[in-house]
C-alpha cells in the first residue's frame, strides 16, 4: 500500500480519493472546500491544511482540477508544490487540460527530478464512485506501470496512449465524439417522439439496429427511458454542460493546431455553447435533448 496525496476533491476527485482509502492506501487530501475535506475525512482519509503539507513524503501525488490554469498554478505557481514533492514520488494529473499544458508541466517537473504522467479519465461521476473509470495515460512505459498501483483502485480500464500529453489528446478526441453522439441520439429520439413513437420502443429498435451507440444504450438522454441516469433525475449529476463546453473548446484548439477537419465537432460545440448560454451549464450534458424539444404552447 502506498502513501498518496490527493488534491482536488470535486464531484470526480472526492470519490476517487475515497476509493483509494477503501483499497488500503494512506491518503492525505487537500481541497479549498471545507465540506469536501470533511466528506473524505469521514471516509478515512487524512486532511491537510495546504497542498504543500499534503504532498509531504507521498509516493504518489494525484491532482484532479478544473482547468490547466489551476493545474499549472498548483505545481508551478508562486505557492507551487513542485519543490515540496519527494523526488521518489510519481505525479499523476487526472484533470482534463490541453496537451501543451501537460507537456509544459511534465518538462518543468522533470527539471526538478520528478516523474510525471497525465491521466485524464472517462466514466463520469458514476464511474468515479464505482471505481470503474477509464484512465488514458501519457508518459513513459515505466511510469505507466508504476501508476497501476493506484490507478487500478480507481478504475477498471487503463490505457497507455503514448508520451506525456497523449492522454489529453485521446481524452478530447473521445469527448468530442461523445458530444456528437449525444446530440445525434437526442435529435433522432425527439424526431421519433414528434411522429408519435414511444421513446422506449424506439430506443429498443435502434439498439438492435445500426444506430446503436453508448449514449443510447447506457446514458439515454430521454427522460424515463432508463433508470439511474441523469435524464431520469432532472438532468442532475453526471457530466455538466459547462465541462463539455470546456472539453469541446480544447478539441477545437487541438484541431486548429494540427490542421484537422472537425466540422461535426465544431457543430457540437456550437450546440452546447448555445445550450449553456440558455442557462443549462450546471445540468448534465445529456440535457442537450431538451434543445430539440418542441416549444409547448
Amino acid at each position: 500500500m502506498a502513501k498518496v496525496a490527493f488534491i482536488g476533491l470535486g464531484n470526480m476527485g472526492g470519490p476517487m480519493a475515497v476509493n483509494l482509502v477503501k483499497a488500503g492506501h494512506q491518503v492525505t487530501a487537500f481541497d479549498l472546500s471545507v465540506n469536501a475535506l470533511a466528506q473524505v475525512k469521514a471516509e478515512g482519509a487524512a486532511v491537510a491544511s495546504s497542498a504543500a503539507d499534503a504532498v509531504a513524503g507521498a509516493d504518489f501525488v494525484i491532482s484532479m482540477l478544473p482547468a490547466a490554469k489551476h493545474v499549472l498554478s498548483l505545481y508551478l505557481g508562486e505557492q507551487g508544490i513542485a519543490t515540496h514533492i519527494d523526488k521518489k514520488a510519481l505525479v499523476i494529473d487526472c484533470s482534463t487540460i490541453d496537451a501543451d499544458s501537460a507537456r509544459k508541466l511534465g518538462a518543468a517537473l522533470a527539471e526538478q527530478g520528478l516523474a510525471f504522467i497525465d491521466a485524464p479519465v472517462s466514466g463520469g461521476v458514476g464511474g468515479a464512485k464505482a471505481g470503474t473509470l477509464t484512465f488514458i495515460v501519457g508518459g513513459s512505459d515505466a511510469d505507466f506501470e508504476r501508476a497501476k498501483t493506484v490507478l487500478g483502485n480507481m478504475g477498471k480500464n487503463l490505457f497507455h496512449a503514448g508520451a506525456v500529453g497523449a492522454g489529453q489528446v485521446a481524452k478530447i478526441c473521445n469527448n468530442m465524439l461523445l458530444s456528437i453522439l449525444m446530440a445525434g441520439t437526442s435529435e433522432a429520439l425527439q424526431m421519433g417522439i414528434d411522429n408519435g413513437l414511444d421513446p422506449k420502443v424506439l430506443s429498443e429498435i435502434m439498439l438492435k439496429s445500426s444506430g446503436r451507440n453508448w449514449t443510447l444504450e447506457l446514458y439515454n438522454p430521454c427522460p424515463d427511458v432508463l433508470p439511474n441516469v441523469p435524464s431520469s433525475n432532472g438532468y442532475q449529476g453526471g457530466f455538466m454542460v459547462d465541462l463539455m463546453v470546456k472539453d469541446l473548446g480544447l478539441a477545437l484548439e487541438a484541431s486548429l493546431q494540427s490542421g484537422s477537419s472537425t466540422p461535426l465537432g465544431a457543430l457540437a460545440r456550437s450546440l452546447y455553447v448555445a445550450h449553456q448560454r440558455a442557462g443549462n451549464g450546471k445540468l448534465d450534458f445529456s440535457s442537450i435533448f431538451t434543445a430539440f424539444e418542441k416549444v409547448k404552447n
